[in-house]
């Protein structure tokens, strides 16, 4: 038993193990024992082991199994931190809030600490659960694909190398390494989704539906997401432009593609140019496919999509960005970066906004840019006051430079990440 989970700590890390890993302890047993089998592993390979517990302040319990981790780290000779969240408003759905906390958090001490990749200690029945919930969703192919071995965000790569394992033969080890560990009593709370799925499955395991099945399955589904990511890049690079901050596809190139395919890059589209994580939800990208074949422009996500001379635009809604005004030195709607001639001294006074309609009264030259009206309305532009400076986008730069932060190249590459 303890072999076969080794095994799976070394598929994870090796050839190419990262100079220093940081671990997730929540003092379940699961962290628990991944946080041993870790220990062993990192000191094989001569590599700095860090832990770290979060604690929400949302149980009285959370305290002393944070303490109990770090009494356990220190006796093992491993570096751990607690980390605190106290900042929920009591919106919103709170196991969403309590995982973006534990992510944003566990990133920044990453950071801080110079971790170049983080353990997480979910395993195949965490796997099972999560596949249940998406069939109750009626999850589309990446709905179903489940939890991912390995993945990017915040900036820090997260491994989940137990994926495979089994909540009891996680505790079956501990017990042979005489290390205690202690369940969080909400696991038993039948108002949380995953907690109800879970005795769902229990009910499933004789009609041979279990942890292994739907592990088995949600692999195959994420073997057949990548495959449909592939084929939506190919498409891409053969249709698809990224100018001015938008996404713009041939339009018969579009039509006569795969539904699916169709839906992917209208989706990740609008996720690039909107710099939502989430992007459209597949009711609201129905809408605009049928939209789109009525002749019509439709909006989601505070983007417009929209079809311009034979071409189909995905572009920023000047709505959504009406409002949002920045000095000159940030980022205007979290993408774009404006560059002033270099004889400019002082900038202090400028901002950045949309250029608007009594912005584009003050470029005469608008339509010389071959761009869309549509389009420039909704372009980044340099003011003084109520003097427009610069528009770069709408044919008065005024030796002002305008690019959006990553390059068209990221919307292609985003194409390939899930």
């Amino acid at each position: 038993m303890s072999e076969a989970l080794s095994r799976s700590i070394q598929e994870a890390f090796l050839p190419n193990p990262p100079r220093s890993l940081g671990v997730a302890v929540s003092g379940g047993g699961d962290s628990m024992a991944l946080l041993q089998l870790l220990n062993e592993f990192c000191k094989e390979h001569h590599m700095k082991l860090y832990a770290a517990t979060v604690d929400h302040q949302l149980r009285p319990e959370a305290a002393d199994e944070a303490a109990m981790v770090a009494a356990h780290c220190r006796s093992i000779g491993i570096s751990h931190d607690t980390l605190v969240w106290e900042n929920w408003d009591g919106k919103g759905n709170l196991q969403q809030s309590a995982r973006d906390a534990r992510y944003l958090r566990m990133s920044k001490w990453a950071r801080c600490k110079g971790i170049d990749a983080i353990a997480l200690g979910h395993t195949a029945d965490d796997q099972a659960e999560t596949l249940l919930m998406g069939l109750s969703r009626r999850s589309g192919v990446d709905g179903l694909t489940g939890m991912q071995g390995r993945v990017l965000r915040y900036g820090v790569t997260w491994v989940r190398p137990l994926l495979r394992a089994r909540r009891p033969a996680l505790r079956a080890y501990l017990d042979n390494q005489k290390i205690g560990w202690k369940d969080d009593p909400s696991n038993e709370d039948l108002s949380y989704e995953r907690i109800r799925v879970r005795k769902a499955l229990e009910l499933l395991v004789p009609l041979g539906i279990d942890a292994e099945s739907l592990t088995e399955v949600a692999e195959q589904m994420g073997a057949a997401r990548n495959a449909l990511e592939w084929h939506s890049f190919i498409a891409a690079k053969e249709m698809a432009a990224v100018e001015y901050g938008s996404v713009i596809f041939d339009d018969r190139q579009l039509r006569i593609l795969p539904d699916e395919i169709q839906r992917r890059l209208l989706h990740k589209a609008i996720s690039w140019v909107s710099g939502s994580d989430q992007g459209p939800r597949r009711e609201a990208l129905m809408n605009i496919r049928r939209a789109l074949q009525d002749g019509q422009a439709a909006t989601a996500v505070g983007c417009q999509v929209r079809r311009i001379a034979g071409d189909v635009w995905v572009f920023r809604e000047f709505n959504a960005v009406r409002d949002k005004t920045v000095p000159v030195s940030g980022r205007w709607d979290r993408r774009w970066k404006m560059t002033p001639p270099e004889n400019t001294r002082d900038c202090s006074d400028f901002h950045i906004r949309a250029l608007g309609k009594d912005g584009i009264e003050q470029c005469p030259d608008w339509r010389t840019s071959g761009r869309p009206h549509v389009v420039v309305l909704s372009s980044p532009s340099v003011w003084q006051g109520d003097t427009l400076v610069s528009a770069p986008l709408a044919g008065y730069a005024q030796n002002w430079h305008a690019e959006v932060i990553g390059s068209g190249e990221s919307f292609f590459a985003a194409l390939l990440t899930h």
